[in-house]
């Protein structure tokens, strides 16, 4: 065996590599190498030299068969991706209970036993077929956690090529429910007579935005009465304590009401702003407080905590505040999101039509000179 570096006569180095084969064969292979100087292309030839004879020296070279790589099983796999990404990339735990959740109820019954290079455009369609009775969104995360876990299989070479085609459904735009001005005020008022935490909840999700996970991972150390601000740096799910969703703390400006309720609540019990009255707060706990509010307000709503963030911002675009401030208030991710309240503004449609006033006499004609003012658009 040998490895030879002379001066390619284009500049730079070239490397002659020749040994003998096990079968006695002799090989030999000149390359330039993709090095500047003489001392990297000799260590560049040494290592393609034992490249080379590794592959020479292969089963398969010697008249073995060559294996062929085993595919999992969905079933099989199904561990790897919830350990090796889900976990591993520190996902949410409520976002790694959803996968855990969608695997063991959807995916695994119906294409655990298929291997993974095995999932056709047929199977696709025959779960959008079983799930027809569930919403478009709940079949577009069982799909979503489909196609995540065969790409991950595609980055790890357990598959070579994504083998189907995977197609969301459409998801129509719902109006996010909120409740009124009026109502909202009778559920304050219902809260109050309910218990004090019961209003502190209240307002925490109606005057501050916070998440259910938000209010119950809150601490006292978390509010600063002195500039009236909240931090919301943590979330809590089923007793473990994460970032919030957009995954970075926020700054909520407080009102006066929250502020005197926060004030008039305060205690000696723990870190946490609110409590249960056996101990750590719990969403069971938040539900119960919502549901005994809502019926001492005489209000015919249903649902949980989280209609009170919705009216949060449905009341801030109402009031015309700008979008990009209720997106920073919310702790919306994405603006798409704070847009979705937009059309509750009447400032905004107003502001929009004021633009055509602008410009114009008082008789209507364009103020610039001329009649026709060309834009460069047809049509």
């Amino acid at each position: 065996m040998s490895v030879k570096t002379r001066p390619y006569r284009k500049g730079g180095w070239e490397v002659d590599v020749r040994f003998v084969a096990p079968n006695g064969e002799i090989c030999r292979i000149r390359k330039r190498a993709p090095v500047p100087t003489k001392s990297a292309a000799q260590r560049w030839g040494e290592a393609l030299e034992r490249d080379m004879l590794l592959r020479l020296i292969r089963p398969e070279k010697q008249g073995a068969p060559r294996r062929r790589k085993e595919v999992p099983t969905l079933q099989e796999f199904a561990p790897r991706f919830i350990e090796g990404y889900a976990k591993a990339n520190r996902q949410k735990p409520s976002g790694i209970a959803g996968k855990e959740q969608v695997l063991r109820t959807h995916l695994l019954p119906k294409l655990g036993r298929r291997r993974l290079d095995a999932i056709h455009n047929e199977d696709i369609q025959r779960i959008k077929a079983d799930l027809a009775v569930k919403s478009p969104k709940t079949v577009n995360n069982v799909l979503t956690c489909l196609s995540k876990l065969l790409k991950v299989a595609i980055e790890w070479d357990t598959v070579r090529e994504m083998p189907c085609r995977i197609k969301l459904l459409k998801v129509s735009r719902i109006a996010a429910r909120f409740l009124d001005f009026g109502d909202y005020e009778r559920l304050i008022e219902g809260a109050a007579k309910v218990d004090a935490r019961a209003h502190v909840m209240v307002l925490l999700g109606g005057d501050a935005g916070l998440r259910r996970g938000e209010i119950i991972g809150l601490c006292q150390e978390d509010v600063d009465f002195t500039r009236r601000i909240l931090t919301v740096r943590r979330s809590v799910w089923h007793g473990i304590e994460t970032l919030p969703k957009s995954g970075r703390p926020r700054l909520v400006n407080m009102t006066e009401a929250l502020t005197e309720a926060l004030q008039g609540s305060r205690h000696l019990r723990g870190k946490r702003v609110l409590y249960a009255d056996d101990g750590e707060l719990t969403a069971k706990v938040v539900q119960r407080w919502m549901e005994r509010a809502v019926k001492r307000a005489g209000l015919p709503i249903t649902g949980g905590v989280h209609i009170l963030r919705h009216t949060f911002c449905g009341h801030l675009a109402m009031r015309g505040a700008p979008a990009k401030a209720i997106q920073e208030l919310a702790g919306h991710e994405d603006l798409s999101t704070t847009l979705g309240y937009m059309h509750l503004s009447p400032s905004a449609r107003r502001s929009a039509i004021d633009l055509l006033d602008k410009g114009r006499t008082k008789h209507g004609q364009a103020a610039s000179r001329g009649d026709i003012v060309e834009t460069g658009a047809e049509g």
